[in-house]
């Protein structure tokens, strides 16, 4: 990413986002007016506990949830009064997204979960060619029975680069694999986002993930309650957590 993205316009600006869940007689507030920015073509990594509202403000970036108030515009795009159908349009053409859960598709190989997607996409690249960003140019024709969980994981990752996104949101995407398996994962993340300049978030509760940011966001009861950016981002495959 270049370093002066931060002087560039933001993909995406909140102002005085929140989010509260009525549960029964009980209000949850997720989000408590949040105030950020995401710049073209950077990584972010955003840390927290549990409950500490960083999946909710992810899914009102990826269109998947509405706040109950303030505001969320990615480019010239009004998300936060938006209608559903304009919601689907959005997640569509501008947003992939990566899971904990792999969400395959057991009865297609790798190629085909990939070619899902692209059939529908307004300028994918070749299924090959994404299943190649993340390592998986020999294990293509594989049924996802016959992968591993890193493997599957980076077919989700391939599918979700393969269509192009302006933005890539990943929630927890190694929370379900072992330390050795996440970094092969968090390398094919970083390799994404440096060769097509996606902006990239990746939501986690690990710590050791955010020395492969530019910048890392720490959100605590449903506020930002910290920020800093990395001098130099660290290659995951130096993590060790």
């Amino acid at each position: 990413m270049a370093s002066d993205a931060h002087q560039k316009t933001p993909v995406f600006q909140t102002t005085g986002l929140t989010k509260t869940y009525h549960q029964g007689e009980v209000d949850v507030h997720a989000l408590r007016g949040v105030d950020l920015a995401l710049y073209p073509g950077e990584l972010v990594v955003m840390l927290g506990a549990s409950g500490s509202g960083k999946s909710t403000l992810l899914n009102i970036l990826g269109g998947l949830d509405i706040p109950s108030s303030g505001q969320v515009r990615y480019q010239d795009i009004e998300l936060s009064g938006a209608s559903d159908r304009d919601l689907t349009r959005y997640r569509r053409d501008y947003v992939g997204f990566v899971f904990q859960f792999y969400n395959l598709i057991p009865s297609l190989t790798a190629r085909e979960n990939v070619i899902a997607v692209t059939e529908i996409a307004r300028d994918p690249m070749a299924p090959e060619d994404a299943l190649d960003m993340v390592g998986l140019a020999s294990r293509m024709d594989h049924f996802p029975a016959q992968l591993s969980g890193g493997e599957q994981q980076r077919v989700a990752i391939a599918r979700a680069i393969s269509k192009r996104p302006q933005v890539l949101l990943c929630d927890e995407p190694t929370g379900a694999l072992d330390s050795a398996t996440g970094i092969l994962v968090l390398v094919a993340l970083e390799r994404a986002n440096r060769e097509t300049g996606t902006t990239t978030v990746i939501i986690t509760h690990n710590a050791s993930i955010a020395r492969m940011a530019d910048r890392v966001i720490t959100l605590s009861d449903g506020v930002i309650s910290g920020e800093h950016r990395n001098a130099v981002r660290q290659n995951p495959r130096t993590l060790s957590w």
